[in-house]
C-alpha cells in the first residue's frame, strides 16, 4: 500500500499553501474588464518593473500569452515568424499562431542547449524584394528555459546578439519565458537583464512560482493596449480576477528565492542517477529544474517499466518515450523527497535485474 507520493511530472503541479489561499481570499477586486481590478494592477505593476518593461498584462494561460503576442506583432495576416523546430510554441500550442492568427512558422533547429544557430536564424529571413510569393518576416521568437532540451538556459550574451539581429532587420524578438525566473537563478544574472533585448515576453505563474493560474505579458505601453484588445477577442478577460493575481503576486514575492533550493535538488538527483543508472545514454545535462533520464535501448529496462514500479511506490515521473522520463523539481519536493526517490529507484532497479551490451 503507497502511503507517500512524491508527484516529479511537472512544476505545474504545485498546491497553494495556506498564505497564498489567505492572500486569494481577502483579495481586493474590481471588474478588470473595465480595468479596475486592484490586485491585477499590482501584480501587473510589479511584473513590469521586474522585467524591465514599461507595462503588463495578466491572462489565463501561457498559451494564450505566447498566442497574444505574435499576433500583435504579426498583425497583417500571412507574417512569418522564425522559432526553433523543438519550441514549445511550434510544439504544444495547437498551431494556434496558424489557425487562428494566419501566421507562418518558420523553423530553425534547436541545438542541445536550446539556440538556434544565428547565421541559420539570419538566412531563414525572407527577402523584402519577394514579397509577391513570400511571406513576411516580422518576428523572431526563444524560449528560455528551453524545456524540450531539459530546460536548458539561454544566455544574456547569446539573446542580445539575437536582438542585434532582429534588430538590424527591422524584427522585434518574443521571448516564451515561461520559467524566465529559473534561467534568472541558474544563471544568476536579474530577469530584467536576461529579457532586455526582448519586444515583449511571456511568463508563467503557475509552473515554479507555484500559483496556481495564470500568465503575464510583458512589452511597451502600445504592446500592452493591442495585448488587452486580442486578449478579450480570445476570451480572455477576466472580471474580479483579483483573487488569482493576489495568488500569483504572493509566489512572485515568496516563492523566487526557492528556486535556487530547487535547481540543487534536481543536481543532486541527477548526479546520484549518473552513479546509480548504469543504463543511461549519458549524464542527463545539469540545467535548472528538470532532469531527463534516457535509458539505453539495450537494457531490459523501459521508460514505461520504470514508470509503472516508480508508480507503485508513489513517485510519479512523466513518460517521454519508450526509452525516456522527465521528472521536474518543484518547491514542494523536499530534500527527503528527494532521498526517498533515490531510495525507489535503487528498489525498481535491483528488481529489475538491469543489464546493458556493455557487460556493466
Amino acid at each position: 500500500m503507497v502511503t507517500r507520493t512524491v508527484d516529479l511530472r511537472s512544476d505545474t503541479v504545485t498546491k497553494p499553501c495556506e498564505a497564498m489561499r489567505a492572500a486569494m481570499a481577502n483579495a481586493e477586486v474590481d471588474d478588470n474588464v473595465l480595468g479596475n481590478d486592484p490586485s491585477a494592477l499590482r501584480l501587473e505593476t510589479e511584473m513590469a518593473r521586474i522585467t524591465g518593461k514599461e507595462a503588463a498584462l495578466f491572462v489565463p494561460s501561457g498559451t494564450m500569452g505566447n498566442l497574444i503576442s505574435v499576433l500583435v506583432h504579426c498583425d497583417v495576416r500571412g507574417s512569418e515568424v522564425i522559432l526553433g523546430d523543438n519550441s514549445h510554441i511550434h510544439i504544444y500550442e495547437n498551431g494556434g499562431i496558424a489557425t487562428i492568427g494566419g501566421v507562418h512558422p518558420r523553423t530553425v533547429k534547436n541545438n542541445e542547449d536550446g539556440t538556434m544557430d544565428i547565421d541559420v536564424i539570419e538566412a531563414k529571413i525572407r527577402d523584402p524584394r519577394g514579397q509577391l510569393v513570400y511571406p513576411t518576416t516580422r518576428l523572431i521568437c526563444l524560449e528560455n528555459s528551453h524545456a524540450n532540451t531539459g530546460g536548458r538556459c539561454l544566455s544574456v550574451e547569446y539573446t542580445d546578439q539575437v536582438g542585434e539581429l532582429a534588430k538590424k532587420h527591422g524584427l522585434k524578438l518574443h521571448i516564451d519565458g515561461a520559467r524566465i525566473f529559473n534561467a534568472s537563478v541558474a544563471l544568476g544574472v536579474p530577469v530584467h537583464r536576461l529579457v532586455q533585448a526582448a519586444d515583449s515576453v511571456s511568463i508563467c505563474l503557475s509552473k515554479g512560482l507555484g500559483a496556481p493560474v495564470g500568465s503575464v505579458i510583458v512589452g511597451s505601453e502600445s504592446f500592452i493596449s493591442k495585448a488587452k484588445i486580442l486578449r478579450k477577442a480570445l476570451g480572455g478577460g477576466m472580471r474580479q480576477v483579483g483573487i488569482l493575481c493576489s495568488a500569483a503576486l504572493f509566489a512572485v514575492q515568496n516563492n523566487v528565492a526557492k528556486l535556487e533550493n530547487d535547481h540543487k535538488n534536481a543536481k543532486t538527483l541527477a548526479g546520484a542517477y549518473f552513479k546509480l543508472i548504469f543504463v543511461l545514454k549519458h549524464m542527463p545535462p545539469l540545467s535548472a529544474e528538470q532532469i531527463y533520464v534516457d535509458l539505453e535501448e539495450s537494457s531490459n529496462l523501459t521508460a514505461e517499466k520504470l514508470y509503472k514500479n516508480l508508480q507503485q511506490h508513489g513517485v510519479v515521473v512523466m513518460l517521454e518515450g519508450p526509452y525516456s522520463i522527465r521528472i521536474v523539481i518543484h518547491h514542494q519536493i523536499s530534500e527527503t523527497d528527494v532521498q526517498y526517490t533515490l531510495s525507489c529507484f535503487k528498489q525498481v532497479l535491483n528488481g529489475a535485474n538491469v543489464h546493458s551490451e556493455n557487460g556493466n
